[in-house]
């Protein structure tokens, strides 16, 4: 395999798909069997992960993405990238969408083809943090 830039190719995906709120680019950076695993729950296909992606942007109004950190393996087809969303809950965790400002971060590893595209990603989320902070004064 020869040397990927992975840092550019995830933070290019990351400025389009998260920044950019240009969800059809997911067509261009993912593979058609693209694989999101989200706490441990397969999201299988690149239309269903769209289709994730824009139920995910849809719970929180004005979603801000900032990348914290991106790093790589050597020869690049693995990348780890932190980084923080926040904006208004606009019905996260089933709570009711009463736009309080939210904010969490998380962490992404990737898995990227010889070509460049994205292949698997897998995220954890401080979702019990954020959780706890729109859930305050309720017992959990």
């Amino acid at each position: 395999m020869s040397k990927l830039n992975g840092v550019h190719i995830v933070e290019a995906f990351w400025a389009a798909v998260w920044q950019g709120k240009d969800f059809d680019a997911i067509d261009r950076f993912c593979v058609e069997d693209f694989v999101i695993t989200s706490g441990g729950v397969d999201v299988r296909s690149r239309d269903s992960f769209k289709a994730w992606a824009k139920q995910f942007n849809h719970l929180i109004t004005d979603l801000r993405f900032d990348v914290i950190e991106t790093f790589q393996n050597d020869d690049g087809s693995r990348v780890a990238s932190r980084w923080r969303v926040s904006g208004r809950n606009n019905g996260m965790f089933g709570l009711p969408p009463d736009q309080r400002a939210v904010s969490f971060t998380g962490t992404a590893i990737w898995q990227i083809r010889e070509d460049g595209k994205l292949m698997h990603n897998w995220v954890e989320r401080a979702s019990w943090e954020a959780y706890n902070a729109l859930n305050v004064g309720k017992s959990v």
